[in-house]
Parts: C-alpha cells; sequence; structure tokens
C-alpha cells in the first residue's frame, strides 16, 4: 500500500534553505516501529505522522527523530500544520491545531509565516560556564558570563547558553563526550547557544543547536529550543525589559540559512511564547 508524503522547508526564506521535514499524510494504521524506521529512512532532523482525523479540531500529530520520538518540536509543528493546510484541511483555513505529547498546540497563518504558541516555559537549573565551555570546545571567557546557561522548556528540554560574540558561536567544535557527560542523566538533551552578533543586520541574535542524543548532531532551524530561548530573553530581560520580539538566524554553518521569528511577554504568573517562520514546500511523493 503506498501512502503519501510532503517535504517542506520550514524557517526559509527560500527553497533548500530552512530544516527539512518530511510529513507522512496518512499514518492511521503505522505502529511506532514502521514510524521509527521510516524516520531513519528520511533521516531529517524530524519526521512526522498525522495518524487521523481531527477530533474537536486537532489533528493527532506524533514526531520522530531518527532515533526517537518525541513529544514536541517546533519547525514539524509549523511544517506539518503548514501541509495539513494545503493537503487535508477543507477550505483554507487561517488556524491548525495538532494534538501532541504536550498537548494541542495552535498554529495561526499570517500571510506567508505561520506561528506556534508554545507551552507556558519551565526554568530548571542553572549550570556552569565552565562545564559549557568544555562540552562546546570553547574557552570559558568566550561565554557570556552576564547571563546564566540554564535549562528551559517550552515541551522540550534545553540547555541555553548565552556566547559573547559570532566568533564564539563559529568556534563551537563539540566535544562528544563532554556533552555525553553533561545530558547523560538529565531530560534536557538539546544545547542551545546563541550570541548578539548576527551576520544580517535585520536580525537580532544568531543561534546553534546540538542534540546527538536525539540522532541530531546539529540543526538548522529549532523551533522548539528558539521557544525555550524566547521564554529564557523574556525571564533574564536580555534586552532590557520582559516584552521580547527577535529575529534570530541559525543553520548558516550548515549551508541552510534559516530565520526565525520570537515573542515572549509576561501574561500573568507565566510567559507567553510564540515563534514564528516560513514553510516552503518541496516536494510530494508515496511511500511504497
Amino acid at each position: 500500500m503506498s501512502r503519501p508524503f510532503s517535504i517542506v522547508d520550514v524557517f526559509a526564506r527560500e527553497r533548500y534553505a530552512g530544516n527539512q521535514l518530511a510529513v507522512i499524510t496518512d499514518a492511521a494504521d503505522l505502529n511506532s516501529e514502521t514510524m521509527q524506521q521510516i524516520a531513519a529512512e528520511m533521516n531529517y532532523s524530524e519526521t512526522t505522522f498525522v495518524t487521523g482525523e481531527p477530533t474537536d479540531g486537532a489533528w493527532p500529530v506524533r514526531i520522530f527523530t531518527p532515533t526517537d520520538e518525541i513529544p514536541f518540536a517546533g519547525h514539524p509543528t509549523l511544517g506539518t500544520a503548514d501541509v495539513i493546510r494545503r493537503r487535508l484541511a477543507d477550505g483554507d483555513p487561517d488556524e491548525i491545531v495538532l494534538d501532541l505529547q504536550v498537548g494541542r498546540v495552535p498554529v495561526t497563518v499570517d500571510g506567508d509565516r505561520l506561528q506556534m504558541r508554545q507551552q507556558p516555559p519551565e526554568f530548571g537549573d542553572q549550570l556552569d560556564h565552565d562545564t559549557l565551555a568544555a562540552v562546546l570546545g570553547l574557552d570559558v571567557d568566550q561565554l557570556d558570563h552576564d547571563f546564566p546557561a540554564r535549562v528551559v522548556s517550552t515541551g522540550l528540554p534545553t540547555i541555553i547558553v548565552p556566547l559573547r560574540d559570532r566568533d564564539a558561536l563559529t568556534d563551537i567544535d563539540l566535544d562528544l563526550d563532554a556533552y555525553e557527560a553533561l545530558v547523560g542523566d538529565r531530560e534536557a538533551k538539546l544545547v542551545h547557544a546563541f550570541c548578539p552578533d548576527p551576520r544580517d543586520s535585520e536580525n537580532d541574535l544568531a543561534a546553534r543547536m546540538f542534540a546527538p542524543a536525539l540522532g541530531v548532531h546539529e540543526d538548522p532551524a529549532t523551533g522548539s529550543a528558539n521557544g525555550c530561548l524566547a521564554a529564557y530573553l523574556s525571564a533574564e530581560e536580555y534586552f532590557g525589559s520582559p516584552t521580547v520580539t527577535a529575529r534570530v538566524e541559525q543553520g548558516y554553518e550548515l549551508g541552510r540559512p534559516s530565520l526565525l521569528v520570537l515573542n515572549a511577554r509576561p501574561d500573568g504568573d507565566e510567559i507567553a511564547v510564540e515563534v514564528g517562520g516560513d514553510v516552503v514546500p518541496v516536494a510530494r511523493g508515496d511511500l511504497l
């Protein structure tokens, strides 16, 4: 039995940039083992599976890296919502709601840009700058000691690491042994480093994300990690205010330039976090 799939580039301003995603749109009868095998075959950072019709307005979706199923990820959320909107949903809806392991995640459409409201952030441990420098293969003075390195989660726990400049970001040479020692007993497997020194003067930050424990050595565009970054920027008042609007570039080191637009603001006792970007269709086909 053949089943259709789509390939899209997420957080991309043109084809063959951003982060690649495969979306299997008819996966109701696939078991977990088969989904994992397909994700390994696709070998993108993530592959998603639409596992049925919407229930109470939310489309059931599962997300797999090449080695693991994960409860949430940003670019698969936006990319899958775009494929559903174009290929499965009736009409031309301006909102698609995904039912993920972390809960319901709404994705809104504003022109060419899709935007998702992430789960309220949770803040974890602060981590030692010396330890993070060893993981990233940097001198400790290349980290920004004015701000903490800490764990943040908006659905997928991430270690946020502030760096001083783009030279530090470019110099990263991940030490896999130090990385494994850091994340081995932690739920947080993503290490997201950023600096206030983007290539494009229209942007505010540049970032890189590493998650070898999930089968992704480096990711060209990471919506979940940048959602955690948005919450961090708000909580730490990185730009001098808890209200944040920031453009983040990622993926240049991999030859896949990406742009993510972050918004965060206080919302009662929580922080409201939104991450947006463009989705570019690339290919459609059938699994045989």
